[in-house]
């Protein structure tokens, strides 16, 4: 399996049956700002702005496998037309990638994304508090883990972007894996059947449930979208299952979308039809102007 069909391009395979824009140039695209370093390398994101804002924005984390892949944002703009065309400002986010690096290292990187845009709202033009996160598979698990362990900063960190919070207003997560318990140790078959999934997942497994944001859930938590797959052996829906029962507990909104017949990955119409539409009325609700979870 390469690793880009683990979710590198979920999001942009997603929105692939919805035509381009007749001028995608309305959307302008900043590429490649960075919003932080590690080990002397840059991490990086794009902006797109939309022709006309609405003050919100979404962080969409590009990971596949915990790989994180440059991708040509001029595609990422025409594949995001649905909200762009709503005034969602997107943020395209890399994280530092596999096979160097490891789950826990992503997580700390998406983590530092969400402050640095909230540090940057004003200059981005856009409302800190109405942001949302998305990404497919392991960008879907980067999702939830921002989605459940939201902060309200360091107040005392000499870094400016620490002090800022990590919260975010909504969620969509995409086929997600949510309990890694076991992974590093033990994974499940069809996770060792894939040798490049081993570096990430190469860290100490003390670090375990840490990244498993079904562990993390709370109160506080982020309305929580899931679309999974019912046929998905790769990541079973019962990871997105648990994390539903999760959230219910807690009282969190959420709701979970079941793609029937689907395994790791939607067909066009599939997408078209009910992913896509389900995606935006999430953002829609949650993304509002004044709007908070309900």
């Amino acid at each position: 399996m390469k690793t880009k069909t683990f979710g590198v391009l979920l999001l942009a395979s997603l929105f692939a049956a919805v035509k381009a824009p007749a001028r995608a140039d309305e959307a302008k695209v900043e590429a490649d700002l960075i919003y932080g370093r590690k080990d002397g390398m840059a991490l990086t994101l794009d902006v797109i702005r939309p022709a006309k804002p609405n003050g919100a924005g979404v962080l969409w984390i590009q990971s596949g496998g915990w790989y994180s892949n440059w991708t040509d944002p001029g595609n990422m703009a025409k594949a995001g037309k649905p909200w762009l065309d709503r005034g969602l400002t997107l943020f395209i986010v890399r994280h530092a990638s596999a096979p160097k690096y490891t789950v826990p290292e992503a997580v700390a990187d998406v983590r530092r994304a969400v402050r640095h845009v909230r540090l940057k709202a004003a200059e981005f033009g856009i409302d800190p508090d109405r942001l949302g996160v998305t990404g497919g598979s392991a960008g879907g698990h980067l999702s939830l883990m921002i989605g459940t362990t939201g902060d309200d900063g360091d107040p005392k960190a000499k870094d400016e972007v620490l002090r800022q919070p990590s919260r975010v207003a909504a969620v969509v997560a995409i086929y997600p894996p949510t309990d890694l318990r076991g992974w590093v140790t033990d994974p499940p078959a069809e996770i060792k059947a894939r040798p490049q999934l081993k570096p990430p997942l190469t860290f100490d497994p003390k670090k375990e449930p840490d990244c498993s944001p079904l562990l993390k859930v709370t109160a506080k938590a982020a309305p929580t979208l899931l679309v999974h797959g019912d046929m998905d052996k790769l990541v079973p829906i019962e990871h997105s299952k648990n994390m539903l029962a999760a959230l219910e507990k807690a009282k969190v909104p959420c709701k979970l979308v079941t793609i029937e017949g689907a395994g790791h990955g939607f067909t066009q119409q599939q997408n078209a039809k009910v992913v896509q539409p389900a995606v935006t009325e999430w953002f829609d609700k949650y993304l509002a102007a004044g709007k908070k979870g309900e």
